[in-house]
């Protein structure tokens, strides 16, 4: 019977709310709509894992097997190279084969291996390649496309890649020798100041979720309750209303549910073209794990009901009325700083517990003490308005009325806001996290950007060959200077000495003498002068070793000594040639050994010598960075092409941080999107109100006023709540490894992307209250 009677009024519940005209069915349409969003959400959360998996997957299955060596040429082995490149900011991958059998197998997502001179593209690529846009990639990639690479082969649908094919590959340039793709890496663990990163980014991301959810079920909140003395008028019990109470939250919630599975599939199909922060991913990959799947199919419904019952608790539902018109009790604040001081309390004693050569931490600890400290902060909101609004007196008309009905409900407002107080302090305690982090994930190159902002080099033929692929660089288009290199060995001539294992060897720079100033600290330089640059052993030799080779008057072989002990052409290096301090060149190294300007040695000579070229572009120019890289692929597709900078941040880092900004930016859009649906809840609820006002001769501009301050207030309040509060955790977090505060003006970012949202909120909120304004509004049913 007790069965029965839940069931009876649970579903009696769920007629109220899809029953009851229109104005029952938008109060149900609003509370879906929220609870969807919410949903969609949480169901995109339990996806990551396993999309991160599947592009991991994909990644590993694409990639040549290089666990096992193949020392020779096979029916099945192939020669690869693997060269990226940079275009406008995007990266663009290759994978270059030279087939030596005919039974060389192709890689994931190509059909058969293409041909020399041919290449595969994917899909993005090749809509760039075609694009007006695409005109300098095309000059750079010198293979004619004949067709796609499919899903198989990437890790994502924006993923811009080719697969070609060269039969001028060789064993001097290539990257290695396979016969088989596909092979798995061990993942390294997570540095503990990362798994830190991710657990507060994970509670601070899925909490402004959850609160949104909780307060969607208590829209049209005031409509319910006076629907409920209703039924107490017909002979209804409290415990009856309360069930009735709950079957309503409870079907909302669960057309709420199939409203967010349908736009969890809608954003599914999108996700292969919606690209965020560098991250997309086929709609396959994206798949909830079913336990989590299933904690949230379970969890909003019940959290539905538990809301709407806790919520009833303050509410005397009377038979001849709801007696909440009346004035409100005072909110009592103990047990909301109660929840604050449990969080502190988990977290305090964890002060200097976490450190950066760890691997683990207590994630449990840590994820309960952060949300104690959230949610606390959640639950201080309303009691904060309540306080503040109750001491506000006199002002224009508008400021009266906003205030007045602060001061008569103001619970409503302080919900809807309490997501941004989330949000907000969550995001200032990360970006505290983040700032003093950083330094540890960021390591100094030792690059001066100032000087060079490119860098190419390549094997070359001989000295001539490497000379003219200088003056190209020094010719294209955007390039302002060259630090133009040639560089080689020289050894000693003559048998080994006793002791010696090896014939003492040392480099040979071959540059003008702009080019060489930037390499040692030269007191003069003319064309014909040769140095010796030592590095007095830092990151080099030592000054004895390098002059058993480099020492004026010395005669040094061009070419390795063959074992035989035949003639190799020599060179004598000038008496007059002084001893400089090497300096660091823009790439941040030291130089060492001879240095000699180009009249000074025949580079013709010279044994497989490397031609280096550090640029110097014109800013002024958008598109200098292009032309040196076309410049370079026209000398060689293989040729490597950098970037100088000065900071080189760590990989994991980098994806934690490009996988929180993804999860930041999908929350401030929900966050948006439930706080206008919230304010459209509220505007709907005073439709009669604000009708009547206008009715009296009430100018539309003073009430819109008065619905902005009632916005406005409890959102100033919560973003100083968010601030205090969001500094205060970052501050517990830092002690937790060790770190002090960076910079405390980080909440400003924060803030203004809150009053953003608010100006955002209200425009398109507008349109409806200036409709619920009409004289229409006074209708009933």
């Amino acid at each position: 019977m007790r069965l029965r009677t839940w069931a009876r009024d649970l579903l009696l519940g769920a007629r109220f709310a899809v029953t009851g005209g229109r104005s029952g069915w938008t109060r149900t349409a609003l509370t879906s709509v929220g609870i969807g969003l919410g949903v969609a959400l949480l169901l995109v959360a339990s996806s990551i894992p396993n999309l991160l998996f599947s592009r991991e997957v994909r990644e590993s299955q694409r990639d040549v097997n290089a666990s096992q060596e193949v020392p020779r040429p096979t029916a099945d082995s192939f020669l690869y190279a693997k060269p990226s490149t940079l275009y406008r900011g995007e990266t663009i991958t290759g994978l270059v084969l030279r087939p030596e059998g005919p039974h060389a197998p192709a890689p994931p997502g190509v059909a058969e291996l293409p041909g020399a001179g041919e290449m595969l593209v994917s899909p993005a690529l090749a809509e760039l390649l075609a694009s007006p846009g695409g005109a300098l990639l095309r000059e750079r990639l010198p293979y004619r496309t004949i067709g796609t690479i499919g899903d198989a082969g990437l890790i994502g649908p924006a993923e811009l890649r080719y697969v070609a094919g060269s039969d001028t590959l060789t064993t001097v340039d290539y990257d290695g020798r396979g016969k088989e793709y596909g092979w798995s890496v061990p993942s390294e663990p997570l540095n503990a100041f990362l798994l830190l990163l991710v657990v507060i980014a994970c509670v601070v991301l899925l909490l402004p979720v959850l609160v949104f959810i909780a307060t969607a079920v208590r829209f049209g909140g005031e409509q319910r309750d006076r629907r409920l003395a209703a039924l107490r008028l017909v002979g209804a019990d409290s415990a009856m209303t309360r069930r009735i109470a709950a079957g309503e939250s409870l079907a909302g919630a669960l057309l709420g549910l199939g409203l967010g599975a349908v736009l969890f599939a809608l954003a599914r199909q999108l996700a292969g073209t919606v690209q965020v922060w560098d991250v997309n991913a086929f709609p396959t990959d994206v798949v909830p794990l079913p336990a989590l799947a299933a904690v949230v199919l379970v969890v909003v419904p019940v959290s539905a009901i538990v809301v709407t019952v806790f919520a009833l608790r303050g509410v005397a539902i009377e038979p001849l009325g709801v007696v909440r018109t009346s004035t409100p009790r005072a909110r009592r604040l103990w047990w909301r700083l109660l929840l604050i001081a449990a969080g502190v309390a988990l977290l305090v004693p964890m002060a200097g517990a976490v450190g950066f050569r760890e691997t683990s931490a207590d994630t449990v600890m840590v994820t309960a003490g952060a949300a104690l400290a959230l949610i606390g902060l959640t639950t201080l909101l309303p009691w904060l308005v309540e306080t503040v609004v109750k001491r506000l007196r006199g002002g224009p008309v508008a400021w009266q009325l906003a205030t007045r009905r602060l001061q008569l409900s103001s619970g409503t407002t302080a919900r809807a806001v309490s997501g941004i107080v989330v949000a907000a302090a969550g995001a200032i305690a990360l970006q505290m996290l983040f700032q003093a982090m950083q330094n540890d994930f960021m390591r100094p190159t030792n690059m001066d950007t100032a000087r060079a902002q490119m860098e190419a080099h390549t094997d070359a033929v001989d000295g001539d060959e490497a000379r003219e692929m200088i003056a190209k660089f020094s010719r294209t288009e955007g390039v302002t200077g060259v630090i133009g290199t040639i560089t080689s060995h020289v050894w000693r001539p003559g048998p080994l000495k006793k002791g010696e294992g090896f014939t003492p060897i040392t480099s040979l720079t071959v540059a003008d003498c702009a080019s060489l100033r930037e390499l040692a600290a030269l007191p003069s330089c003319t064309d014909g002068d040769v140095f010796i640059a030592r590095t007095h052993g830092r990151e080099g030799p030592d000054d004895a070793y390098l002059a058993e080779t480099a020492r004026p008057g010395a005669v040094v072989a061009l070419r390795d000594i063959p074992s035989d002990g035949g003639a190799v052409p020599t060179w004598r290096i000038p008496d007059t040639a002084r001893t400089v301090d090497s300096r660091r060149d823009p790439m941040g190294q030291f130089r060492f050994g001879v240095f000699a300007t180009p009249s000074a040695v025949d580079v013709s000579g010279l044994d497989m010598p490397n031609a280096s070229a550090m640029v110097r572009i014109d800013p002024a120019v958008p598109d200098a960075p292009e032309y040196v890289r076309n410049t370079a692929a026209s000398i060689d597709p293989l040729i490597w092409v950098g970037t100088l900078q000065n900071f080189e941040r760590d990989a994991q880092f980098s994806s934690v941080r490009t996988g929180i900004l993804v999860g930041a930016t999908a929350t401030m859009i929900l966050v948006a999107a439930s706080l206008l649906v919230t304010t459209l809840e509220q505007v709907r609820e005073r439709k009669r109100l604000l009708s009547s006002l206008v009715a009296f001769g009430t100018p539309r501009t003073t009430l819109s006023w008065s619905v902005l301050w009632q916005t406005a207030v409890p959102i100033a309040l919560g973003l100083a709540l968010a601030v205090a509060g969001g500094l205060g955790l970052g501050l517990v977090l830092l002690k937790m490894i060790d770190k002090q505060v960076e910079e405390w003006t980080v909440f400003l970012p924060v803030t203004g992307v809150g009053v953003a949202l608010i100006l955002a909120v209200t425009l398109l909120s507008m349109p409806a209250l200036w409709r619920v304004m009409r004289a229409d509004g006074l209708r009933t049913e």
